[in-house]
């Protein structure tokens, strides 16, 4: 583990704002349009001297229908932009990415964590690096399937979910068996960080009882982390379009942290910080 990330594995329990840096042409937000390295470099300082604590970069977008790309093309999108923030800050930088080559290409750039929505499920050589390189993982619940895709005016494309399932003792279940793969796989148990997956191949019931009953999680000893930026859950509520869609993401943030979530993945930092630091001193950890 870096030293980077100490102060959240080790120091006082507070939440930790994760900032979205996505290096991709085709971001479900609308905020994945980073023509050149400077512009991303200029979101990432922008969105620090807002707030963030970590900064979550990725190379692919992960909107539903989105074209994969190779490991090389992410690398070329995420490594330059990590080597100059790291030149320039020492906030902890997390990479988002299922790819090994490119999980690897970041670390040896000075990405201090890995964000894997896919939980290592992806790349056989993933497991392998991370616990070689003993950073610190995020693994996430994920039930979409790709080729099961529908598309709404107000939502957009989303992946169509599982019907009655009892979604959070299907969620607990399954991040278990992630959590006890990865183990076996040689990272360390204190290295682990779960997300529940909201937006991945959940029905809107299914969000919002996942929201509502995050501390649930708690069963599995691990920190959490809620990634409810924007999603299309909150625009099926709001009947709202994406960039519409803050205060409902914050809504989603404050139950989060009221139901002990210790990071939140956002993109409209300093709104989503200051709600943190009031719920913060409302309920604390």
């Amino acid at each position: 583990m870096t030293g980077r990330l100490e102060s959240f594995f080790q120091g006082p329990k507070r939440t930790w704002i994760m900032g979205i840096v996505n290096a991709t042409p085709d971001s479900f937000s609308g905020d994945g349009v980073l023509a050149t390295m400077e512009d991303g470099l200029e979101s990432a300082l922008a969105q620090i001297a807002a707030g963030a604590d970590i900064l979550d970069i990725g190379g692919e977008s992960t909107r539903p229908g989105a074209e994969p790309v190779d490991a090389q093309t992410e690398i070329s999108r995420v490594v330059p932009l990590i080597g100059k923030l790291r030149g320039q800050s020492g906030i902890p930088i997390s990479i988002d990415t299922s790819k090994a080559a490119v999980a690897r290409a970041a670390v040896d750039a000075g990405a201090d964590m890995i964000n894997d929505v896919w939980a290592l499920t992806h790349d056989p050589q993933m497991a392998q690096f991370a616990a070689q390189s003993r950073v610190p993982v995020i693994l996430m619940h994920n039930a979409s399937r790709p080729d099961q895709i529908t598309t709404t005016p107000i939502v957009g494309n989303q992946y169509l979910a599982q019907e009655g399932v009892e979604i959070v003792a299907d969620v607990i279940a399954g991040l278990r068996a992630r959590i006890d793969f990865a183990v076996n796989a040689g990272i360390e148990r204190k290295n682990i960080i779960i997300d529940p997956g909201l937006g991945f191949g959940k029905t809107l019931a299914q969000n919002l009882a996942l929201v509502n009953r995050m501390d649930d999680l708690s069963v599995l000893d691990c920190p959490v982390l809620s990634g409810p930026s924007r999603k299309g859950f909150i625009g099926a509520v709001l009947n709202l379009p994406v960039d519409d869609r803050v205060e409902g993401t914050a809504a989603v943030v404050a139950l989060s942290i009221a139901r002990g979530a210790r990071i939140i993945r956002v993109h409209d930092v300093k709104t989503m910080s200051r709600i943190a630091r009031m719920m913060d001193a409302m309920v604390g950890h």
